[in-house]
């Protein structure tokens, strides 16, 4: 396995983390300061929030920078975060030092998953996305339960402390191991939006969108829905984290090399199906360990290997302009997790927890319908979208 690609996923081995590890400890940051779960949650939507807008501006802003220092600046910063969190006071210190962490993920994620596509052929960029993806994954598998694990023995800032460790340890990796990649053409943010004028790539922005809005509107409270199962046990949480995180691990492996052997469409489609299903029966199989271990599982599974055959289609719709929608993609993706935050925390003021997933199914539901649009869309291309995008670039 080249090791460039296992350099790379060790950072977003360190961002998914923090990405994951947060909803695994809600119930302790809404104790130890005294706030509401939902208000505890917006450290999941400001994080998210700042992520998606940061990424395209960042990318714009550093494009001249080499891509080994805007990797290694976005995981500094991300570490400082996590320290300021740990230490952080009250509620308001908390939730600022989660935007600083959206910042550094910004920096370094899009530019991690751009560099893994562009060091293998063209045939291979499935496998690499994956790779470099598993990194976020297995953060699930390993990092987050571990963190959740260590919130529920010490406390919720232990669980920051060991963030910030894991990302530390992931910029030395990107220091010591992964060579210089050559920085592309400076690129402004006006020429950074232009592919949205693709409706083949808006469409495929939106289906990102809507289903990670609907996966993560239940991740980021799963304490809560799964309380039944758990006895409100955070090491019995831990462990369910755990077996998503191997479901989540496997599907996105899988996924890569189904793409490159089915395409794009398939995938998605029967992904995007299974895991719409899985949610609108949340309110059932939640209720017992027998049945959430099952549940999970497919979550796991489907929920994440969505992702690759989604940046593959992005990436054959546009090869020239793929940094850029890579990009996007992950923006569209961020600003659904900044949306099921605040959607999750109305939600569960006003209905039961456990319903959660009934909320989520119709969002995920929805990407399927427009997962097909953009395939229609893609059959017969329109002159004059990505193309003349990509044109443009190489003119620069």
């Amino acid at each position: 396995m080249d090791k460039r690609l296992l350099v790379l996923a060790s950072g977003m081995f360190a961002i998914g983390t923090d990405s994951f590890v947060v909803a695994g400890v809600l119930p302790q940051v809404s104790a130890s300061l005294g706030v509401s779960v939902a208000l505890a949650g917006q450290m999941v939507t400001l994080y998210a929030l700042s992520y998606a807008l940061l990424s395209p501006v960042i990318a714009a802003a550093a494009a001249h920078w080499p891509r080994k220092r805007l990797l290694l600046t976005g995981l500094v910063i991300f570490v400082l975060a996590n320290a300021v969190t740990a230490l952080a006071p009250g509620i308001g210190l908390v939730l600022a030092s989660r935007l600083l962490a959206g910042l550094g993920a910004a920096m370094f994620s899009p530019t991690a998953m751009a560099a893994g596509a562009s060091l293998v052929p063209p045939e291979q960029r499935g496998r690499a996305l994956a790779i470099v993806i598993a990194g976020l994954s297995s953060a699930t598998a390993l990092g987050a339960p571990i963190g959740t694990f260590i919130g529920g023995w010490l406390d919720w800032r232990a669980t920051m402390w060991f963030v910030a460790a894991v990302g530390a340890l992931a910029a030395i990796g990107v220091a010591w191991r992964l060579p210089a990649i050559p920085t592309p053409p400076p690129v402004s943010l006006a020429r950074r939006l232009a592919p949205l004028g693709d409706s083949r790539v808006l469409l495929t922005l939106l289906t990102s969108w809507l289903a990670f809005s609907g996966l993560f509107l239940v991740y980021t409270y799963i304490g809560l829905t799964f309380d039944r199962a758990t006895g409100g046990d955070p090491r019995m949480l831990a462990g369910l984290l755990l077996l998503w995180g191997v479901a989540a691990t496997v599907g996105n492996l899988v996924a890569g090399r189904l793409t490159d052997r089915f395409g794009s469409r398939r995938i998605i489609n029967v992904a995007i199906a299974l895991v719409a299903i899985d949610f609108a029966l949340l309110p059932w199989s939640s209720a017992s360990l027998a049945t959430t271990v099952p549940t999970l599982i497919v979550w796991g599974l489907c929920g994440w290997g969505l992702l690759v055959p989604q940046q593959h289609r992005l990436i054959n719709i546009t090869p020239a302009a793929a940094p850029l929608v890579l990009g996007l993609n992950s923006t569209a993706v961020y600003i659904g997790v900044s949306m099921s935050g605040l959607i999750g925390g109305a939600a569960i003021t006003g209905i039961d927890r456990h319903a959660l997933g009934l909320v989520g199914a119709p969002f995920i539901a929805l990407a399927l319908l427009v997962a097909e649009w953009a395939h229609r869309r893609i059959a017969r291309p329109a002159p004059h979208s990505a193309e003349a995008v990509a044109a443009a670039l190489k003119a620069r």
